[in-house]
């Protein structure tokens, strides 16, 4: 394990990963290159020595790897799948959506795989390595989709997504991999379908996920400067989603603002603010509003890529706006 100061986003992966392999012989790991070369993104790196002949290299094919999964889940498994990037989680859709999603409603027999996705921007990645595919996958009924910001949850919610008997769609943001880090490995934390209060506030809420949650906290911060004290939700999980965390924000703040990094069409976003003016009209001061990338494919250059995704100053921007409205 890594000392106290060197524990990042990607470490918290690989040992939650670890003990999973540890306190359960039914769980195991399969993907490409996940065996001695640890991974696209080292996140399995030296678990195939520790662990032999359960952290296997997978042929070039999701839709193979998770037809594997969902037979041996039947079997009584426990299989962690590691696609390269979520992008390519796309070619075994049909196996995760119609087979996994759907097994204990049509058999009674559970399916508990977790498939792990590398998903969202990052600079130069351009359109096939920088999707975010949770409201894709968050739209099926027996599926459980998580999208953990911080490198406490990394660890905790991917422990937890092992062991629980449903499918479940875990969504790593590669830009965290290498730029978050925390003193220790939690030994307790939130249970997945509960968000977290990120930040206290009085007089907007914003309400993130993944990434974006460190954005919004230093729009808040900058926003705090000039007298503004934001609510900053960090949802946690996309599917179960905590409506009532975020109402109680609401009810406290009287404005909302959705930050999310995917794409705004039938988005988180746009399920979160269905449920608040639904749910918490009442409670509204002011027009809900919700920030997104653009509604194109993800640019490969810097400049373009930082302007087609939500920054600092954009949420900061957005939240000016609400506030003086």
């Amino acid at each position: 394990m890594k000392t106290a100061t060197e524990i990042t986003y990607l470490d918290a992966i690989c040992e939650a990963q670890a003990k999973a392999l540890r306190d359960d012989p039914r769980v195991f790991i399969y993907g490409q290159d996940v065996g001695a070369f640890g991974g696209a993104f080292k996140a399995t790196k030296n678990l195939a020595k520790e662990f032999p002949g359960r952290v296997l290299d997978s042929p070039i094919s999701e839709d193979a790897m998770i037809g594997l999964a969902v037979g041996a889940a039947i079997e009584g498994l426990r299989p962690i799948i590691e696609m390269q990037f979520a992008d390519f989680s796309t070619v075994g859709f049909n196996q995760v959506v119609n087979q996994a999603a759907t097994l204990f409603w049509r058999t009674g027999v559970n399916c508990p795989i977790t498939v792990r996705l590398p998903f969202g921007g990052t600079s130069g990645g351009g359109p096939f390595h920088s999707q975010s595919l949770e409201a894709i996958y968050a739209h099926y009924p027996g599926l459980i989709v998580l999208t953990p910001a911080t490198v406490e949850d990394a660890y905790s919610m991917l422990v937890e997504a092992v062991a629980i008997d449903d499918p479940v769609i875990f969504c790593e943001h590669k830009f965290l991999y290498r730029h978050l880090k925390a003193d220790k490995l939690p030994t307790e934390a939130l249970p997945v379908g509960k968000a977290r209060i990120a930040r206290e506030g009085r007089d907007l809420t914003i309400v993130a996920y993944s990434a974006m949650v460190h954005d919004a906290l230093e729009a808040a911060a900058e926003l705090a400067t000039e007298g503004w004290e934001v609510e900053v939700v960090d949802l946690r999980s996309v599917k179960p989603l905590d409506t009532d965390t975020v109402i109680a924000s609401v009810a406290r703040t009287g404005k909302l603002l959705c930050v999310g990094e995917s794409w705004p069409w039938g988005g988180v976003t746009a399920e979160v603010i269905a449920r608040v003016t639904s749910e918490g009209y009442g409670l509204l001061d002011a027009a809900p509003q919700r920030l997104n990338a653009k509604d194109t494919p993800v640019p490969y250059h810097p400049n373009l890529w930082t302007a087609h995704r939500p920054t600092v100053r954009a949420v900061a921007a957005a939240a000016r706006k609400i506030l003086r409205s």
